[in-house]
């Protein structure tokens, strides 16, 4: 069934792999972004920030599904340097993104009567149980957020949950493996090889968001945390078998497929 989805982040790393392959499997994909969107014909494309009230409810009206990746991406600075350059992005651009952000989403998609919501998560949420050893982290580990932008997840995930619990929603919140944005963090995954087994590439996170957009509404949990990478090199170190159970995910790649592919 052709379903209506809106992508936040849509010009984004992740975002453009899952625009691509969710219109590949023959959705009308909307596109909403403070950067330009590529690939989506202009009438489907929304340059705004998660703020703008009107306009992301212009852009979700419609939708059967929400794919939620627009965010601030992570801290400014880890590990948080001493005097005098101890300082953060929380209040600035964590706050305003990914708290007001996503709460202005989640109510949009609540007015707009979305059933299906895709929250982009991250492994940063339980980075401490992976750093301690204790792999595979399941699903149901408890929280232990890496910093200040994974405590902005966890409040992402338990938004979710809240309103799955009180709206009838379905969600899905999916703890996103290391996609780099650069060449520093490629330098650092490649000399980090723990780090290169939750490597996640550009096509096997789009490949992800079709499968989870493909899903069936009436098979799916009504919330779920679920971990998406690509195939690891040595170890699994998220336990990848929620989402291959869940929405059928299966993937392809392994580190360093297009890794350079900005």
């Amino acid at each position: 069934m052709t379903q209506r989805v809106l992508v936040t982040g849509s010009a984004g790393r992740i975002g453009r792999a899952a625009v691509a392959a969710i219109a590949a499997h023959g959705h009308t994909v909307v596109g909403l972004d403070i950067r330009r969107s590529v690939g989506l014909p202009p009438a489907q494309v929304f340059e705004a920030s998660l703020l703008e009230q009107d306009k992301l409810s212009a852009a979700i009206a419609g939708a059967d599904c929400l794919v939620h990746l627009g965010a601030t991406p992570d801290d400014a600075v880890y590990p948080r340097p001493g005097p005098p350059a101890d300082v953060d992005n929380f209040e600035d651009d964590l706050v305003p993104n990914n708290i007001v952000g996503a709460y202005r989403v989640m109510e949009a998609a609540r007015k707009a009567g979305v059933k299906k919501i895709v929250l982009a998560s991250s492994g940063q949420v339980i980075v401490g149980h992976r750093k301690a050893g204790n792999i595979p982290v399941r699903a149901e580990a408890s929280y232990a957020p890496r910093y200040l932008y994974a405590c902005t997840k966890v409040f992402l995930e338990q938004l979710g949950q809240v309103y799955a619990a009180h709206h009838a929603m379905k969600v899905i919140a999916v703890r996103l493996g290391w996609c780099p944005r650069n060449q520093d963090q490629i330098a650092e995954l490649t000399a980090n090889p723990d780090d290169q087994d939750v490597y996640l590439s550009p096509a096997d996170a789009g490949r992800f968001f079709a499968c989870a957009v493909d899903a069936a509404l009436d098979r799916l949990p009504q919330f779920a945390p679920v971990y998406v990478t690509s195939r690891p090199l040595a170890c699994e170190r998220y336990d990848l078998g929620p989402a291959r159970d869940l929405v059928g995910y299966e993937p392809q790649d392994c580190w360093p497929t297009d890794a350079s592919a900005f």
